[in-house]
């Protein structure tokens, strides 16, 4: 069989496969989940969860969606060339300054605070025509008006005309938890601060939101990382897998009994064992973390339709895999790190961290394949 990467992966050591089809396909199944009582938008921030922003939203634009959130300005302008008739949401709100290019982009700051919302409707006296969203913090505590800050907005009606706001936002901080306390008490706080801005849509729930309950959808909501198919919630299975990364076999050899694999000689060999050395690393954004030693096995590989654990650490461009019960490895072979058959979130676990950091972190060095 010929390489689908049709000579893209010639001088890589590592590559990516990123289903855009499939991100589609999970975007539809929430927009199936949410019915027709809420839009869904979609978060491609963070370079769209690591597979590229403007690829995943001109996929999802393709699709039919039409609302957006970024982290960043920057972000928004590249989102903005690849959906053009967008509503595009900054979350970080206004950075000092970028008015003018947010107005230039059709770019729709999420105002968090007095002084954000000041320096908004200065911009708008001065002719700038753009519109906001207004974020309200109900228990994350990190950005967002109080709830006594938004009354004082909402009851300044000079401002709000002028203001004009086309979205009412917050964010839930632990709705991967369904049953944390927490999650009732922002609901309603968003309530009451939803009573406040009569008329204007509001959107609480982020993926893991989706799936607490129709009272958290309100207008709109915000899935991110459930769209990439990593694990968005305690006791819910993860959408399709969009991304596969890989490396290549650089070397097979043979290891004798007693012998140590790696940096630090953390792993000792029990037996004779035949292993894979891959061309991949920390620098690739696969955690030094996930790591095997002496009395900690670490995380594992797909190899020719079987499994082969990690030996040793991994470093920075490399990593070194037991393939003694894989007697038709071959170097040149390619090796799934993460994908259909290694779920992006084992690998997060053995190294403790979430499959949002794995994701959000691949490196520069993969060749890149869209379907």
């Amino acid at each position: 069989m010929s390489d689908p990467f049709a000579g893209a992966t010639a001088l890589a050591s590592a590559r990516l496969t990123i289903d855009v089809s499939v991100l589609v396909a999970n975007w539809q199944t929430l927009v199936a989940k949410v019915g027709d009582a809420a839009r869904v938008s979609a978060v491609v921030k963070a370079d769209g969860y690591g597979i590229g922003d403007a690829k995943a939203a001109a996929a999802l634009a393709w699709a039919g969606c039409r609302t957006f959130f970024v982290g960043l300005p920057e972000e928004g302008i590249r989102i903005r060339a690849a959906a053009p008739v967008a509503d595009i949401y900054i979350l970080a709100g206004l950075i000092p300054g970028s008015a003018t290019a947010l107005a230039e982009h059709r770019l729709r700051p999420v105002l968090g605070s007095p002084s954000e919302v000041a320096a908004w409707l200065a911009a708008r006296r001065n002719g700038l025509s753009a519109s906001a969203a207004i974020h309200v913090d109900t228990g994350m505590n990190r950005l967002g008006l109080s709830l006594a800050e938004a009354r004082a907005l909402a009851a300044d009606s000079d401002a709000m005309a002028l203001l004009a706001p086309t979205l009412l936002v917050s964010h839930l901080a632990c709705a991967d938890t369904p049953a944390h306390p927490l999650n009732a008490r922002q609901l309603a706080a968003f309530r009451q601060a939803r009573s406040l801005f009569p008329g204007v849509p509001a959107s609480l729930a982020n993926s893991a939101g989706v799936f607490l309950g129709r009272g958290y959808h309100f207008d709109l909501v915000r899935p991110g990382i459930a769209l990439y198919g990593a694990a968005f919630a305690e006791g819910r299975p993860a959408l399709a897998t969009v991304v596969t990364a890989e490396a290549r076999v650089l070397r097979i050899r043979d290891g004798i009994k007693g012998e140590t694999v790696g940096y630090g000689a953390t792993q000792t060999l029990a037996s004779a064992t035949r292993l894979a050395i891959l061309g991949a690393g920390y620098a690739d954004g696969y955690h030094r973390a996930a790591s095997s030693g002496d009395g900690r096995p670490g995380a594992r590989v797909w190899l020719r339709g079987r499994y082969a654990p990690l030996v040793g650490r991994v470093s920075m461009d490399l990593m070194a895999v037991d393939v003694t019960d894989i007697p038709d490895a071959r170097e040149g072979d390619w090796a799934e790190l993460f994908g259909p058959h290694v779920p992006v979130d084992e690998v997060a676990a053995h190294a403790g961290t979430i499959g949002y950091e794995l994701l959000t972190q691949l490196g520069r060095r993969y060749a890149r394949r869209y379907v």
